[in-house]
């Protein structure tokens, strides 16, 4: 027999299943995967990745010699599930053209995400954005929940390839194989585009530490330019008396004119030397 199912009709196929597989089902516990042998028995997470950010449901996996249920959690998952499983010959058949419809169009949807993120990298260069830390992170997230459905799906299919209860013919094991390496080619792209958004973030963060330093640097420069004025200033704001050049008809245009050039000097000794 080979039917899918949601996680609430389980009971009423106990009769084909292990006692102890009934009682994990009931007590809603199980491992990744778990190989016994008369059965074997897998769980793992049904992730979408076409729609980024749905909640992932728990999809098991039971098989024997004779039956293969896949029991689905919640109704989305179910119908999802039901859409890629199509019955085969023999079990292996049927799980492995599962697989095979599950991981269809992944590739696509991979180099989408990866277009979609080097188009957000080109539009921070071309102008800031407000946003662009927070695009990082909702990528670094939604990588962090692909790279554990890749590494569960991985697991799964290095197990199924040992196949220690002998469930699988040779055949099956070379489909397998196949899945398993593809499998690990989309992990691998996976980590690789987690490594372009970490460097992402960093090299935003570098720049937004160099346009700071830019700005320090500015200011440092004005301040510095009208540093000597600020002397210059105060120090004929005292109540000096007798100073010779407080007599002088020219005293004043003078000090202007000497203001002016302090100024000027700076301004090209810093360009000189490339501060400003």
């Amino acid at each position: 027999m080979q039917k899918v199912l949601n996680i609430e009709e389980a009971e009423e196929y106990t009769e084909y299943m292990d006692d102890r597989v009934v009682r994990y089902i009931r007590d809603g516990r199980t491992e990744t995967f778990e190989s016994y042998q008369k059965y074997t028995l897998f769980v793992f997470p049904f992730y979408d990745i076409r729609q980024p950010g749905m909640a992932s449901k728990q999809i098991m996996v039971y098989m024997d010699h004779e039956d293969l249920l896949l029991l689905c959690e919640g109704q989305r998952g179910f119908e999802r599930v039901r859409s890629l499983f199509e019955k085969g010959v023999t079990n292996e058949c049927a799980l492995w053209g599962f697989f095979q419809n599950l991981l269809k169009n992944d590739m696509d949807n991979l180099e989408d995400l990866e277009c979609e993120v080097a188009e957000a990298e080109m539009a921070a260069m071309v102008r800031f954005q407000n946003d662009y830390i927070r695009k990082i992170i909702a990528y670094r997230k939604e990588l962090l929940r692909l790279k554990r459905y890749y590494e569960q799906l991985d697991t799964i299919m290095d197990s199924l390839i040992l196949n220690e209860n002998k469930l699988l013919s040779q055949d099956g094991i070379q489909h397998f194989t196949i899945l398993a390496n593809r499998t690990t080619r989309y992990l691998q792209n996976v980590l690789n585009l987690r490594d372009y958004v970490t460097q992402m973030r960093e090299a935003y963060q570098s720049q937004i530490d160099i346009e700071q330093n830019n700005l320090m640097r500015l200011f440092t420069v004005i301040t510095t330019v009208f540093q000597p004025l600020t002397l210059m200033v105060g120090w004929y704001g005292m109540n000096f008396s007798g100073m010779p050049e407080m007599d002088w008809t020219y005293a004043y245009p003078v000090f202007i004119g000497v203001s002016a050039l302090v100024c000027v000097s700076l301004l090209a000794f810093f360009k000189k030397k490339r501060w400003v």
